[in-house]
């Protein structure tokens, strides 16, 4: 038997460490040639490790949220044969860099489950908490329970989220109530109902994604003097057109979201405000304006928000552009987009659809100085000819970087899409 040494590969574009997202493999798995072992993260992108032999796993090189170096030790792998660093002796199958087993009767994560998409509980210095307070299931996970169980839960003012299963499948009975209640501090209301004292605390390392999020957000308010601007717009017009166009062509041709009609107008109004589809470089001084409308597209995924690039709209219809969104929404959202489809937008578009409410203030995506932000579109009454009508009302909440767009042109930018989106026949005309 001998060791093979995978090391962290040269991923290029001259990075010279990479973080460690995820491990899918434990030492003392069984490993096959091209199985993931591990998934990595660049400043762009999350990257599959594959294994290039058959053998057992008997180190691992770091936990998840470390950083390795281009070329350290990612993995020893314990092969037939002499592998690749026969001298090369294991500290121990389990290494102090990698967690201890878990207890005895524990339940493994699932293997397709990424540590990074769920909280991980991390010792914390606090006084020490009842066995039965614990968040036992990861979140939009249901508690499982008897509808008599869960009558008692309500009676005795129980969360069963938080109530640990003995039964099968990690059901909730009866007994586990009454351990958990007698664990936890009471105190009893006015009416004499009795209500449960929380005191767990959950520790989330902010890893991976999360973590590159949250430096990118950081630096975006570090570096960038934010402009909010805020107009609201009559999408009656639109809408209407937008119900005939699906009417007629949604078959065919895919359904219309309002998204579509916001990136052309977009497109129309940067010809007039070049310094707004354009990149700050402000270690430079230099402003880059852009011909091309490369619009990223802020989406939400179950790891956290991405920003997919639709490319040159400028020179997309309208069903262009919605199948493009799809395209990199469905890429973003299942972990498949490629790294060139993350980076380049010159501007970008966000939206929160139906949850939009009425007004916010986006974050500039750096090296931007612009973002368009969609609210909710809802129908209200407005004076229209001397009489209350009702129309569909949405408000657009745009940042600017106010060192490069003056707020002048930043309103008169948005009024323009504005005139676009209220007589939408302008979108089609040149």
């Amino acid at each position: 038997m001998g060791i093979h040494v995978i090391r962290m590969p040269d991923i290029g574009e001259g990075i010279a460490e990479v973080e460690v997202v995820a491990w899918r493999v434990q030492p003392g798995d069984t490993v096959i040639e091209d199985q993931i072992l591990a998934d990595v993260m660049t400043d762009k992108a999350t990257i599959e490790i594959p294994s290039a032999v058959h053998g057992k796993v008997l180190e691992l090189g770091g936990k998840a949220g470390e950083f390795m170096a281009v070329g350290a030790e990612l993995i020893l792998i314990e092969v037939e044969g002499k592998g690749n660093a026969s001298d090369r002796v294991p500290a121990a199958i389990v290494p102090a860099a990698v967690s201890a087993p878990a207890p005895a009767g524990a339940k493994p994560a699932p293997a397709d489950i990424m540590p990074a998409q769920v909280p991980i509980p991390v010792p914390v210095k606090s006084a020490p908490l009842p066995a039965a307070i614990a968040t036992v299931r990861v979140p939009g996970e249901k508690p499982i329970a008897s509808p008599a169980v869960r009558r008692a839960a309500w009676d005795m003012g129980i969360e069963l989220q938080f109530v640990p299963g003995s039964g099968s499948a990690g059901r909730i009975v009866q007994a586990d109530l009454d351990a958990f209640a007698a664990r936890a501090p009471q105190t009893v209301n006015a009416a004499g109902n009795r209500y449960l004292q929380r005191t767990d605390e959950l520790a989330v390392p902010v890893i991976g994604l999360r973590r590159k999020i949250a430096q990118k957000m950081q630096e975006a308010k570090r570096r960038i003097p934010h402009f909010t601007y805020v107009e609201e717009i009559d999408m009656t017009e639109l809408e209407t057109l937008r119900t005939v166009l699906n009417s007629k062509w949604g078959k065919q041709r895919g359904k219309l979201t309002i998204l579509p009609f916001l990136m052309r107008a977009m497109v129309l109004a940067v010809r007039d405000f070049p310094q707004i589809n354009a990149r700050y470089d402000d270690e430079a001084g230099i402003v880059t304006q852009y011909g091309a409308v490369h619009i990223g597209v802020a989406t939400q995924t179950e790891h956290g928000l991405i920003v997919p690039v639709v490319r040159h709209a400028e020179a997309l219809d309208l069903w262009g552009s919605a199948a493009e969104v799809v395209r990199q929404a469905d890429g973003a959202r299942t972990g498949k987009a490629a790294r060139e489809d993350l980076s380049g937008s010159t501007i970008t578009l966000t939206s929160l659809g139906t949850l939009g409410g009425i007004v916010s203030t986006p974050v500039i995506n750096h090296p931007e100085v612009a973002i368009v932000g969609v609210n909710r579109m809802v129908p209200r009454p407005m004076v229209r000819g001397g009489a209350v009508v009702v129309r569909q009302m949405m408000n657009l909440s745009s940042s600017f970087d106010h060192r490069v767009v003056d707020g002048m042109h930043a309103a008169e930018f948005i009024q323009t899409i504005r005139g676009y989106l209220e007589c939408p026949a302008t979108l089609f005309t040149e």
